[in-house]
């Protein structure tokens, strides 16, 4: 399994980047570094001025895989939602009852992370971390509508639309799927991030995971839509 996983190549849509980060041994230090020094200071803080200084590259090097910060910001967040759909449809592949389907499509949704040995160079739990902490800013900004439109939320919506067709299986009663799904989807990394800091205003904590919530949230939303047709 792990010789099938290693050939795996997560897709991103190109016009995110200049030069393919993938393609080179400087694309993928610039990857693995990023992620560990967005993890250490900041979004905001982060500069390529800084990551070049860490990988021991010129600032101009960098700039010949990514225009800005904030386009290396949504390839990183386009790759990890294109490993999460990944491993959603591994989890939920030849699986017959739809009612199963689904909570294993949660359960990869809104787990807690773990390291994927199939990628040496990304760590999964720290980009986790950062997506949780910094997911909002690649698309809370005026050049949303545009950069929609260019493609650049294509993976991310393809997830959403994923686990929405799984809702619609479940239960066709139920009119908002597209809605379930994206509050599902988003949710998950709001819940993550209160049970980190705001531990007063969830009742997730190390006893009740994230993933109970939104099994138990999908499952009385569907059920209720059942009962109600």
């Amino acid at each position: 399994m792990l010789n099938l996983l290693s050939n795996l190549k997560i897709s991103v849509p190109d016009k995110i980047y200049i030069k393919d980060p993938e393609s080179s041994d400087l694309g993928k230090r610039i990857i693995e570094h990023s992620i560990l020094l967005i993890d250490d200071i900041g979004f905001d803080s982060f500069t390529f001025k800084k990551l070049g200084a860490r990988i021991g590259s010129n600032e101009s090097s960098i700039y010949r895989y990514f225009e800005s910060k904030h386009k290396l910001l949504l390839y990183l967040t386009s790759w990890y939602w294109a490993w999460i759909e990944y491993q959603m449809v591994f989890a939920t592949y030849n699986i017959p009852d739809s009612k199963e389907q689904l909570l294993r499509a949660i359960e990869v949704l809104t787990k807690t992370v773990e390291q994927d040995q199939a990628f040496s160079h990304i760590n999964e739990v720290v980009l986790n971390r950062i997506i949780i902490n910094e997911y909002s800013k690649s698309f809370l900004t005026k050049e949303v509508d545009t950069e929609n439109k260019e493609g650049y939320f294509e993976v991310y919506k393809r997830l959403v639309k994923r686990l929405s067709e799984i809702i619609a299986k479940v239960n066709d009663a139920y009119n908002y799927p597209s809605s379930l799904a994206s509050t599902i989807v988003e949710g998950a990394l709001h819940q993550h991030f209160l049970k980190a800091h705001f531990t007063s205003i969830t009742d997730c904590d190390n006893d009740v995971t994230p993933t109970d919530f939104f099994k138990d949230l999908t499952l009385t939303l569907l059920k209720t839509a059942t009962n109600g047709k």
